[in-house]
């Protein structure tokens, strides 16, 4: 007669030794699931092209599993009633005007440009095209600089660093 099994219990995340930070586990990590209207393997097509770190690690019509920069998504073809919207998007972290450029130019291709850096793909993904540079004057402790930022920002859609950088002199 084999030994019981081991019943699994959860790791709960710690706060980290004065910082007040939780640290996730490995154990349980958080993985986005989305419900497209479209060919699945199309759209991990699609997103190969556009990220250089992509892998797809399987995927059919109806469903798919693919990592785009370091992050995994699981995915199913739901059908027409599922649609996405901007109340979930996904953030691409940038440093270069390059780099804007190019996840906005390929993003919406066949998609919609919006404001402020966000763009919606062919499938009706929401994503931000965010420089980091925008994010640290949005923020700045200076609230003038944080408003002509702001206010720059809002004038945009895809985010111009240089322009950015101009508002806040």
């Amino acid at each position: 007669m084999a030994a019981p099994k081991k019943k699994k219990t959860l790791k709960k995340s710690k706060p980290s030794k004065g910082t007040g930070k939780v640290t996730p586990t490995k154990t349980n990590p958080i993985t986005p699931f989305l419900m497209f209207n479209a060919n699945l393997e199309d759209v991990t097509r699609f997103y190969s092209g556009i990220f250089k770190q992509c892998k797809v690690i399987s995927v059919n019509p109806m469903q798919a599993e693919f990592i785009l920069n370091g992050q995994k998504f699981s995915a199913y073809n739901g059908g027409p009633e599922f649609k996405f919207s901007w109340g979930v998007s996904f953030m691409i972290h940038v440093e270069t005007q390059k780099e804007v450029d190019h996840y906005w130019n390929s993003l919406s291709a066949g998609g919609k440009e919006l404001m402020c850096g966000w763009v919606e793909d062919k499938f009706g993904m929401v994503w931000q095209v965010t420089p980091n540079i925008l994010l640290e004057l949005i923020s700045h402790k200076d609230p003038i600089k944080r408003e002509k930022a702001t206010q720059a920002m809002l004038k945009m859609r895809k985010i111009d660093i240089n322009i950015l950088k101009e508002s806040v002199k």
